[in-house]
């Protein structure tokens, strides 16, 4: 497993790496629409809707309003798909710490649960594009939020493996420590500050950027969270099995879908 896990690695990161940092951002645009698409077909197996042809037209009207925003254009769109997605996320906040394990598939439980899909996927989508259309940055500070994301989950997992005492939310997800989420964010919060200060002379700006990593590693965890209740509810381990000795799409995005709008939100708030 770890050797398969590590064969994965080993191409996917050259390839995203490569993507942000010499596409352009239409191309981008259309490469995160469907590999979110890809994602989004998991998340309707995990709603769950039953029917194989609603599984793949789900994730197409969500792909289908991402290329409608595209059109719109973006840009006008994109302060109200950040503010929605902020009450969004605090709403699962308060979701998640009060979670219930139940196996329920109500009708009213699969569309409240379809339209959370849209909730996670679509503002994640519009804030990665807009960051990475930025004029002169974009594509760094793209690949700094994804380094940023990597560094707190590697964080949370060897902080928690060491120390791990106090879980996070044993209902939703019984691995996950508080020492852990302080791993996280103590070795996010160093690499933000070591490329506030070599990036900028301004201490301004080196303060800015770190406050904003920081609230963005904060509700990471709580995309993490999210994927994990989803799946417990639904009696899986993984979203899927697409990315060998990795799971699903979703796996691997499920803390990014929270994070980019937050950071999104707070460079443009902080004006850095």
């Amino acid at each position: 497993m770890l050797k398969t896990r590590l064969i994965s690695a080993a191409i996917m990161i050259p390839l995203v790496v490569g993507g942000i940092l010499f596409l352009p951002t239409d191309s981008v645009a259309l490469v995160l629409a469907l590999v979110m698409g890809v994602g989004l077909w998991e998340w309707a197996r995990m709603v769950p809707l039953q029917s194989f042809p609603a599984q793949l037209l789900y994730p197409g009207v969500i792909v289908l309003l991402m290329w409608l925003a595209w059109m719109a254009p973006l840009d006008v769109l994109i302060d109200i798909l950040l503010v929605a997605a902020l009450l969004w996320w605090l709403g699962a906040l308060y979701w998640v710490s009060r979670a219930k394990i139940t196996t329920e598939s109500s009708l009213p439980l699969r569309a409240m649960k379809s339209v959370v899909g849209l909730l996670v996927v679509l503002p994640a989508w519009a804030a990665l594009v807009m960051l990475h259309g930025r004029e002169q940055d974009g594509p760094l500070l793209t690949l700094f939020l994804l380094v940023l994301i990597w560094l707190a989950d590697s964080g949370a997992y060897f902080a928690g493996r060491r120390w791990g005492r106090t879980k996070l939310a044993p209902v939703v997800s019984p691995g996950k420590t508080w020492q852990g989420v302080y791993g996280g964010i103590v070795s996010s919060g160093l690499f933000a500050l070591l490329v506030g200060l070599l990036y900028s002379q301004s201490l301004r700006w080196a303060a800015g950027l770190v406050l904003a990593s920081l609230l963005t590693v904060m509700f990471s965890i709580v995309g993490d969270l999210l994927e994990s209740l989803m799946k417990r509810q639904r009696g899986i381990k993984d979203s899927s099995h697409i990315i060998p000795g990795h799971g699903g799409v979703l796996d691997r995005i499920d803390s990014l879908t929270a994070a980019a709008p937050v950071f999104l939100l707070g460079i443009n708030w902080l004006e850095l």
